[in-house]
């Protein structure tokens, strides 16, 4: 019988390393407190926009990516890796097969009540298809939001008040955001009915949701680790659970957990060669 962190597989999207709001040590502390078969990384894992507009690569999310790199050399873990728009400089290169690691622009996840389609989702965002630089000023509208978001919060915090997201309640009071992700979910739902799919499993719109649409599509969204901070997993085959990291560390004995699992993610250092002292030269005689 698994333990309540272990599943059959965890599905992540939209961590944006590169940016200075993505949430790396959160998703890092996630990983080593869970173990799981297979690990989907869907879409915009590493934010290429943020990169060459001047973004920085921090040491924690190196961290990140020895973080996986660790659970598939000790935990025996498939790594999926799946294209998005901010990672899109891949495109060129899939699809990819490096045994436990693949990368690729979709993934079919069976289970026994039928398949799933996982994709990033960002071929039905018509602004991120057609308008490329328009997508690409949103992000950076976006990334100035999160800026001012972050001023706001520590400022509330000082006052000893709650976080408190801008972005999320701009996108739930303004109509034509509310009705963008409306569109979003039935074009998907769309796809999967003419893949012959049961479900959908996407990210893109930092919009987590888990939830049966009116054509019976289950259509789940894993949401980011920009604000949302949540995930898919699945503990059984076909059982699908939503979680947010505060309520899923809080659930159960997270430190627990994260000692149990720490072996697997320590650096091996190897000792230093002890010096010698070289050997005098034997004298040669003329």
């Amino acid at each position: 019988m698994k333990k309540k962190n272990e599943y059959r597989t965890i599905f992540l999207s939209d961590i944006h390393l590169g940016t200075r709001d993505s949430k790396a040590d959160e998703v890092i502390a996630f990983l080593k407190a869970t173990r799981c078969e297979r690990l989907v990384l869907n879409g915009d894992i590493v934010d290429g926009w943020a990169l060459r507009g001047g973004g920085r690569w921090l040491p924690s999310h190196t961290k990140f990516v020895r973080t996986v790199l660790k659970k598939m050399e000790k935990q025996g873990t498939e790594v999926i890796y799946l294209r998005g728009n901010h990672d899109d400089i891949l495109e060129r290169f899939l699809p990819i097969d490096f045994g436990n690691l693949q990368i690729d622009d979709e993934y079919i996840h069976e289970t026994p009540q039928g398949s799933y389609l996982v994709v990033h989702g960002d071929g039905f965002d018509s602004v991120t298809t057609s308008h490329r630089w328009v997508a690409i000023a949103g992000a950076k509208g976006y990334e100035l939001l999160l800026g001012i978001n972050r001023l706001y919060n520590r400022w509330r915090a000082i006052r000893g008040k709650e976080y408190f997201s801008l972005s999320k309640t701009i996108k739930s009071r303004v109509k034509s955001a509310v009705s963008f992700v409306d569109r979003y979910e039935d074009q998907l739902k769309e796809l999967a009915v003419v893949r012959g799919c049961k479900g959908i499993i996407c990210g893109h719109i930092h919009t987590a949701a888990d939830k049966q649409l009116d054509n019976g599509i289950h259509y789940l969204n894993s949401g980011d680790w920009v604000e949302s901070l949540t995930a898919i997993v699945e503990p059984e085959p076909g059982v699908f659970e939503l979680v947010h990291y505060t309520d899923f560390m809080a659930a159960f004995d997270s430190d627990a957990a994260l000692r149990e699992h720490e072996k697997d993610f320590e650096e091996v250092s190897r000792p230093e060669a002890p010096y010698r002292t070289p050997a005098p030269a034997e004298a040669v005689v003329v």
